[in-house]
């Protein structure tokens, strides 16, 4: 029993944990399980180079990823944060611009299954939840296309977003439970170290940030309000107070079963 107990999560547990997936019975998941071509990564290994980013479902079981690109002077920055989930697919050929690539920022489990057997095994489900799917999958790239936001906003969103994905409530507000430096900020945001502090400082004067020690605590209620976004709706917040600012989905392009879903 104890070592039942002990015994390490299989892919199915891992995939029945996953949000994002939820709208799979029971048997697709363990259909989705027996397909997955699964492997272990170390802190800071890269887990799907550029050419690989587009291939198949990539699906994070475990441990928290990241994507990083070159920035203008060459060098590697990251640009989002993936908590267990899927992997956004890069749309469209800007990404071969940048050089994105896929990392573990902690130790990670990745699965990988081919999109004709993922829609095999998405066959019976609901094309309203497939059409969701990917839809979530493709506002993660939507930060790529916002050049109509200023600093202060890329960086309350992203703070933001970061929360409904990282936080922990707590009676401050919430806590980021990952350390980010202030490179790894200025690399979501796309902006320089110095410009990411300074404006990081006058959100602490305002009371939207707490320090406690290396990790943040952010102010929900002041920062939602500071952007006008619905207060208690942070997990979802960002896709909608973002959509006016971005392109529509279907303006960008996303996997064969994306169009499936959407007839």
């Amino acid at each position: 029993m104890d070592r039942q107990k002990n015994a390490a999560p299989t892919d199915f547990d891992l995939l029945n944990q996953l949000k994002p997936l939820s709208f799979l019975s029971s048997a697709a998941l363990h259909e989705l399980a027996m397909a997955l071509s699964s492997a272990n990564f170390r802190r800071r290994e890269v887990i799907l180079p550029e050419e690989e980013l587009a291939a198949g479902v990539n699906i994070l079981l475990r441990g928290v990823a990241k994507i990083t690109c070159l920035n203008s002077a060459g060098q590697r920055v990251t640009v989002n944060l993936l908590p267990p989930g899927p992997i956004p697919q890069f749309v469209s050929h800007p990404a071969h611009q940048w050089h994105f690539r896929c990392e573990a920022h902690s130790d990670c489990r990745v699965g990988n299954v081919s999109w004709d057997q993922f829609d095999v095994i998405t066959r019976d489900a609901p094309r309203s939840d497939l059409r969701r799917f990917h839809e979530n999958n493709l506002t993660q790239w939507y930060r790529f296309f916002g050049g109509s936001l200023d600093l202060r906003e890329r960086l309350l969103f992203t703070l933001l977003q970061l929360c409904s994905i990282f936080g922990v409530k707590e009676s401050r507000g919430m806590l980021l439970r990952v350390f980010l430096s202030h490179n790894d900020l200025a690399g979501l945001v796309g902006a320089s170290r110095p410009r990411v502090t300074e404006h990081l400082a006058e959100f602490e004067r305002e009371h939207l940030l707490v320090r406690q020690g290396r990790q943040m605590i952010v102010r929900l209620d002041k920062l939602e309000s500071s952007i006008n976004v619905p207060p208690h709706k942070s997990n979802d917040s960002l896709a909608r107070a973002g959509a006016s600012h971005f392109p529509r989905v279907a303006q960008l392009r996303g996997p064969r079963s994306l169009s499936a879903a959407a007839s």
